[in-house]
């Protein structure tokens, strides 16, 4: 009884955080792109800095163990993020390869040059380290709930039901850098679905070695958190630093803010629940 339990509040918890969030992305606000490009960008970074981290430092773990986790954490997105670049445009090297040489050579390398290395790579960047991160957050949140039921079903419960209301904020962060870096909304619901569904895998894994597992989950939020935050400082913040109007420039911020404050807000709830 308690493991179905724990299968039904992780999957409930984990798709259902990213089906929620993405019929609020793709379908109310789906117009405004840069707007939730700012929002992402607050969203991951509210995520790392006012939920992750302050709950990774209340463990009692060495500070300096956790920053040099983090450090460690935001090297490997960045490594991570260069092989795909890498891969990327060596694939575009060889497709361009069998082009006319003689009379395009120039025409070639410049159209080659951009796509490998400027809009395809731009495009992207940031989805493997935000598919990585996620699903460590997933899965330690799995972990979470796993807890939270065998210790309690009604506390389970309501340990899945805050974890989906503070996910959601978060996880439109994820489908928006997905749906940039994948190009259809189509694969950027899959790929976060998928993320998602790690909660379950955590959740079982819980089950079973929870007691040992346990002294692990700091450190599963804070490689998290290292990945929120190298997506939004390395490829979020900087498409949005443009030359724009006053008007422009404050709606910018004012998203970027909602987007803190909407895991702000969602996180108080969760600890309070």
């Amino acid at each position: 009884m308690t493991l179905i339990a724990i299968l039904l509040g992780t999957l409930a918890a984990g798709i259902g955080s990213v089906w929620l969030a993405a019929a609020l992305s793709f379908g109310v606000l789906a117009r405004y792109t840069q707007h939730m490009l700012s929002l992402a960008a607050g969203a991951l970074l509210g995520t790392a800095f006012l939920h992750l981290l302050p709950e990774a430092f209340e463990s009692g773990i060495d500070a300096q163990a956790l920053f040099l986790t983090l450090l460690v954490g935001v090297v490997f997105f960045f490594l991570l993020d260069k092989a795909e670049l890498w891969h990327h445009g060596h694939e575009h090297h060889h497709d361009d390869a069998g082009h006319d040489h003689d009379d395009e050579h120039d025409h070639g390398h410049d159209h080659g040059h951009h796509h490998g290395h400027g809009h395809g790579p731009e495009r992207m960047a940031g989805g493997w380290s935000v598919l990585a991160g996620d699903s460590v957050h997933c899965f330690g949140d799995g972990i979470l709930i796993a807890s939270a039921f065998m210790a309690d079903l009604r506390l389970g419960v309501i340990a899945a039901l805050a974890v989906l209301a503070h996910e959601v904020p978060h996880h439109m962060g994820d489908l928006m850098v997905l749906r940039l870096s994948s190009g259809t909304r189509k694969a950027a619901l899959l790929k976060v679905t998928l993320a998602g569904a790690i909660t379950a895998l955590g959740g079982l894994v819980g089950y079973w070695l929870v007691d040992l597992l346990h002294d692990y989950l700091t450190y599963f939020l804070v490689v998290a958190a290292s990945s929120f935050i190298y997506v939004a400082l390395a490829d979020l913040i900087p498409q949005l630093q443009k030359r724009l109007s006053l008007g422009e420039t404050l709606a910018q911020i004012a998203w970027l803010l909602a987007g803190i404050g909407l895991v702000t807000v969602a996180s108080i709830l969760a600890h309070t629940h």
